[in-house]
């Protein structure tokens, strides 16, 4: 879709929308702070978008990633991050969603520790979401935040409500909607101008931050770009230095090799890392996208046990723990499921068990994507964690190498698993495409990362496979049971039967399942793997 011909000049900002309504956001001095922030950090994003270029190139040609050798001295020095504030020394339950005014509402009076506010991965970035979420957070943080739903009910936050945390886009993402000098500003330093120009102030007043999720960094350049943001905005604001605190995502595989250079990249404001599970999986698949024998099975086999994910998840607890910062568990998915109580209680089973995995190997807290899981989770993390964290657990029992981070786990690939792909990222796309990026989905709340993992298996499953009836893929350890051929005949028909089917559903984005499909059948029949499947759909957003 192309930009909007209408554009309002609000100084040193262009504004390639309607703002009737956002005048309290878009202010002349929020808009000159966003202006300053793109001026000053923009060359830096660019020129560290095309060292992540140059480095999957490499990976491309057959190089694996590594840990660094010009950063040894940092792994191997003696220093931690700066004293963790107060407000954040319990993270046992954290409970995520998107900036959408009923559901901050919820999630605040959830009765999470956390409530990680998200203008990534679980919101469509449309010009109305992403300006509604920042009134919503304003009146959150000013505490007037109230919403009546079409059946006269009320909601309004308890007295208790989880602390915030927001998460902007990642550096990869540009926003089409704001330019300075005729560049797209970066679609993370909108959602952080905007919201710590609001509410850093208000929410330092009260020592409550303001406090940040960073998501997909790859380097330590960009955890460093991250520290020198936020020290130019509390500059600006007349904020001590430091005020800003961050909370850093490992959910690219190049990041999982430099955890202890993100920490110290960010070290006067870091208070943990995070494992991202789904990311990190995409991330592997799409890091990997050249290497025949870095197959994954289909998506449900690829659990934390699996001995890649808990390398990961263990390697980051001792990196946490021996620099004095948090190390966060990952996303329980599920949701309930009513009118089956034998199918909901097998999937908090699940949930159950995951979590007592991540409280029993040290970490300090866990995410959940609904508030019917946090007594679920809490209850886990209250019997085995009954002091406010686990950072006395420094795990030195753990020796992770390259090639523990790297190995790929034996499995299967059905035709079942094949189709929940495309179906899974054929629904999401459409939903997303409609301004909805938080989609329930067979009893799971999907957002772009698992739409992502299921894009990258497609696409490298139909390059690297090579099976033949009943055979295992080249360089794999994969096995297909049911003798699927993996082959664009197999793919064109499971899009073409899932449109048909979502076209005529109630489902969200049944609007735009024939653009879904085509973006998704482009992307897979390319000859490279995509970035990000969020960069060519963000154009055909309305």
């Amino acid at each position: 879709m192309a930009v909007p011909q209408e554009r309002l000049d609000t100084g040193s900002v262009e504004i390639h929308a309607d703002p009737a309504g956002y005048a309290g956001i878009l202010t002349p001095a929020a808009l000159a702070f966003l202006a300053r922030l793109h001026r000053r950090f923009e060359a830096t994003r660019r020129l560290l978008l095309q060292a992540r270029r140059e480095r999957q190139a490499r990976y491309d040609a057959g190089d694996l990633p590594d840990f660094r050798a010009d950063t040894a001295a940092i792994r191997d020095g003696d220093w931690r991050v700066a004293p963790i504030p107060a407000a954040l020394q319990d993270r046992r339950v954290e409970i995520t969603g998107p900036v959408e005014r009923k559901m901050i509402i919820n999630a605040l009076n959830s009765g999470a520790k956390v409530f990680m506010a998200d203008f990534e991965d679980s919101s469509s970035p449309t010009f109305t979401n992403q300006l509604d979420g920042q009134l919503n957070l304003r009146d959150a943080v000013n505490g007037t935040i109230a919403f009546t739903s079409p059946e006269g009910r009320e909601y309004r936050v308890n007295d208790k409500p989880a602390v915030l945390v927001v998460r902007p886009r990642g550096w990869h993402l540009h926003d089409r909607f704001f330019s300075v000098d005729g560049e797209a500003v970066a679609g993370a330093l909108v959602d952080f101008g905007l919201f710590a120009f609001h509410n850093a102030r208000a929410l330092h007043a009260r020592d409550r931050g303001p406090y940040f999720y960073l998501p997909k960094l790859e380097a330590m350049e960009e955890a460093a770009l991250w520290d020198a943001v936020m020290a130019a905005a509390e500059d600006e604001l007349q904020l001590p230095p430091g005020t800003m605190k961050a909370t850093v995502l490992i959910e690219t595989l190049p990041a999982a090799f430099q955890m202890h250079e993100i920490l110290h990249a960010l070290r006067r404001r870091a208070v943990g890392l995070n494992c991202g599970r789904w990311d990190y999986i995409f991330s592997y698949l799409k890091t990997l996208r050249g290497h025949r024998d870095r197959l994954l099975p289909e998506r449900g086999q690829v659990q934390m046990t699996a001995p890649f994910l808990k390398a990961y998840s263990e390697l980051l607890i001792q990196t946490c723990h021996r620099r004095g910062a948090f190390a966060m568990g990952g996303m329980a998915a599920q949701i309930p499921i009513k009118g089956d109580e034998a199918a909901n209680e097998a999937a908090l089973a699940k949930v159950r068990a995951d979590k007592l995995r991540e409280v029993q190997a040290g970490h300090d807290g866990t995410w959940v994507a609904h508030p019917a899981l946090v007594p679920v989770a809490q209850e886990i993390f209250d019997r085995y964690m009954p002091a406010p964290n686990q950072l006395g657990v420094l795990r030195q029992d753990v020796q992770v190498t390259r090639e523990q981070l790297l190995a790929a786990p034996n499995g299967t690939i059905t035709r079942a698993g094949f189709d929940n792909n495309v179906e899974v990222c054929l629904r999401y796309t459409a939903a997303w495409l409609d301004g909805l990026g938080c989609v329930p989905i067979h009893h799971l709340m999907e957002d772009a990362a698992t739409a992502e993992i299921a894009r990258a298996q497609l696409w490298q499953w139909l390059r690297h496979a090579d099976v033949p009836a009943g055979g295992a893929p080249a360089g794999g350890a994969l096995e297909f049971p049911d003798h699927a051929p993996i082959d664009f005949a197999l793919f064109d028909h499971a899009v073409a039967v899932h449109t048909h089917r979502l076209r005529d559903s109630h489902h969200p984005g049944a609007a735009r399942a024939d653009d879904a499909a085509a973006l998704l059948s482009a992307m897979t029949h390319a000859d490279q793997l995509g970035d990000f499947l969020t960069l060519p759909a963000y154009d055909q957003l309305a």
